[in-house]
């Protein structure tokens, strides 16, 4: 989580240990989601799904093998320094509200056609160093919004945004995938 040799610029004074780095070492979300789904899989749960689409509720087990396909839209662009250190920048800062630390990662300008992530947050647990949740924010190619709230090793939830008739974002469908039954 820490980046060596980088140019370190202090942001604004209002929050304790705000930073913003130039060519930073970002987390490597799509590596980590890959490593929770592999572990989702070698520990041979079958996690539920449950959607709520049109206010109509639905629950299935998922099979192991449908973990890829499900969460696909998220995997990609890869997540990682090499391919968005030219679109994106980091600023990093304790959050004491949520006991985290927490990575930002937003457009350094606009984005290229084609690039369809917008933003992701990754909150560190302070006393420990591991990932407690991750955030992504997406279009999709039919101008759909998405979004991702990743909870490690617990589950996750997919928000589908469309645009209604009266140009609000409103929300289409979501999709909870519980592998962790320990915790309510």
């Amino acid at each position: 989580m820490i980046s060596c040799n980088n140019k370190r610029i202090p942001a604004a004074e209002n929050t304790s240990s705000v930073e913003i780095t130039e060519t930073a070492a970002f987390f490597p979300v799509t590596s980590y989601l890959k490593g929770q789904i592999a572990e989702i899989k070698n520990n041979g749960l079958n996690p539920v799904r449950i959607r709520t689409a049109a206010g109509k509720t639905d629950s299935a087990w998922l099979k192991v093998e449908q973990l890829d396909s499900v969460f696909a839209e998220f995997l990609t662009p890869e997540i990682d320094s090499v391919t968005m250190a030219g679109l994106f920048k980091e600023s990093k800062f304790h959050d004491q509200t949520l006991n985290s630390f927490t990575f930002t990662y937003e457009p350094l300008k606009a984005l290229p056609p084609g690039m369809l992530l917008k933003r992701w947050d990754v909150y560190v647990n302070p006393q420990n160093g591991t990932v407690k949740r991750i955030y992504m924010e997406k279009s999709t190619a039919d101008k759909k919004e998405l979004q991702l709230s990743w909870q490690s090793g617990i589950g996750s939830k997919i928000t589908w945004f469309s645009t209604g008739a009266s140009g609000n974002q409103e929300i289409e469908k979501e999709e909870l995938v519980k592998w962790s039954f320990d915790e309510e």
